[in-house]
């Protein structure tokens, strides 16, 4: 966009009154990626040649991709002095910063850990049968860290630290490194958060490498972590070979407010997710035409001051929204349609909207509750569900890093009651082998 397209950008302006609306919504929504097709195609090839060639690919596509020539995967490990040196060698306050948000993130996931069934347990019936859960770590996960248009030091924190609180026996990281170009700040995260091996390889290839392992990249048993499409694609062609956390789109951000918060925030508020990309989301409801006139404003009048400003700007065009609803009951019922991947809920008493919210990846309550705060150092986790699938999904957590076995230990006396009913149920589905199996069990006479 140039300086004219920029003083008169545009965000659509929706009333839920209005003919219309639910199909306007439905378009706002939208999310078309012209070229998935043919990125998919590109992640399956370049995953059947990291599947066939290994290392000898990775290096390839490395050097393709990022202009960074290696002549062996060894010399794309970042040893852990490195790691090491780049915490040591962080502008103290900066270092401060970076460790209280990796306090904070811990804090909130050993909590998690107790709180949401993270533990093995057991019980004895009357018979002497014993029944139970054991619950254990993944051996060995792969966390991708984006690292093309911006470094994300903070989704090292969110992805690394849980998995350590799970218990996890040994986290590999791998980042792109355009132009062989190292983020200090991302590697003294890695430092903090206790990643045992970096790799600077990225892309379907480093999805790859993780996935089925190379001469030197031991395959993990999950991936996770956000990227392009290209390894959206590459994830999702690869799950059910390992893991994987879920299947990232464009960040989004929903704003419900009464119309008391200063508008500059709100506005301020959209552009903190419009400036990820342009197919970012930022939407607003609100019952009160003139405060929604009033962001709308704050939007022109605060944009040029933006570094990212264009980005900004064809995000907002492109996928933003200012939407007019009729009373704050309906900008809820809109909410969980929407489902969104994060929802500021900037209100008076925001506790009482919440209780209304069935479908958020996040929930920020109240006008001093950015969403900022939970990227960077709330605690909560950031990788969030995007694209409506908050409808089903969840924040990556402890839990996404530990497996769940059942335990069975059945009495002599349980054998006689329970291979009766397992018996008759087996007869009724024809599997002969299944009744005999629990008969034998039973005492003779």
């Amino acid at each position: 966009m140039n300086a004219t397209e920029l003083e008169n950008v545009s965000i659509r302006r929706l009333d839920s009154a209005a003919p219309g609306f639910a199909q306007a919504l439905r378009e706002v929504l939208a999310f078309e990626a012209g070229e998935d097709e043919a990125i998919d195609r590109a992640a399956a090839q370049i995953l059947a040649d990291v599947k066939d060639r290994g290392d000898a690919a990775v290096l390839e596509y490395t050097q393709r991709f990022d202009r960074v020539e290696a002549a062996s995967m060894g010399a794309l490990e970042i040893a852990q002095s490195e790691l090491e040196a780049a915490l040591e060698e962080l502008e103290p306050k900066r270092r401060a910063a970076l460790e209280a948000a990796a306090a904070r993130v811990r804090a909130y996931h050993e909590k998690q850990k107790i709180e949401c069934g993270s533990h093995s347990w057991e019980y004895t019936e009357a018979d002497g049968t014993m029944l139970g859960q054991k619950v254990t770590p993944l051996d060995r996960v792969g966390i991708y860290v984006p690292g093309g248009k911006a470094a994300y030091p903070s989704s090292v924190l969110m992805n690394a630290i849980p998995a350590r609180v799970a218990g996890v026996k040994e986290i590999i990281m791998v980042v792109p490194t355009p132009g062989g170009v190292h983020n200090e700040l991302v590697l003294a995260a890695a430092q903090i958060a206790g990643v045992d091996r970096v790799f600077t390889i990225g892309g379907a290839q480093a999805i790859g490498a993780l996935a089925y392992g190379t001469a030197t990249l031991p395959q993990v048993d999950k991936i996770v972590g956000p990227g392009n499409a290209y390894v959206a694609a590459a994830k999702r062609r690869v799950f059910g070979t390992v893991g994987i956390d879920m299947i990232a789109g464009p960040s989004e951000i929903l704003v419900i407010c009464d119309g008391t918060t200063d508008p500059d925030w709100v506005a301020m508020d959209l552009f903190s997710q419009a400036e990820h990309d342009e197919l970012a989301q930022s939407i607003l409801l609100c019952p009160d035409a003139d405060y929604i006139a009033q962001v709308a404003a704050s939007i022109q009048r605060q944009l040029d001051s933006m570094p990212r400003r264009e980005v900004i700007a064809a995000s907002i065009s492109g996928r933003g929204a200012l939407v007019k609803v009729r009373d704050m009951e309906e900008a809820c019922e809109i909410a969980n349609a929407i489902a969104p991947e994060h929802l500021e809920i900037s209100t008076e008493n925001p506790r009482q909207w919440s209780e209304k919210i069935r479908h958020a990846g996040a929930i920020f309550l109240g006008r001093y509750t950015s969403e900022s705060l939970g990227d960077y150092c709330a605690g909560p986790n950031h990788v969030l569900p995007t694209s409506r699938t908050a409808r089903f999904s969840s924040p990556l957590g402890v839990y996404d890093f530990q497996k769940r076995s059942s335990l069975i230990e059945v009495s002599e006396g349980g054998a006689q009651m329970l291979g009766q009913i397992a018996a008759e149920l087996a007869y009724g589905e024809g599997l002969q082998a299944h009744a005999r199996s629990a008969e034998y069990r039973f005492k003779r006479s």
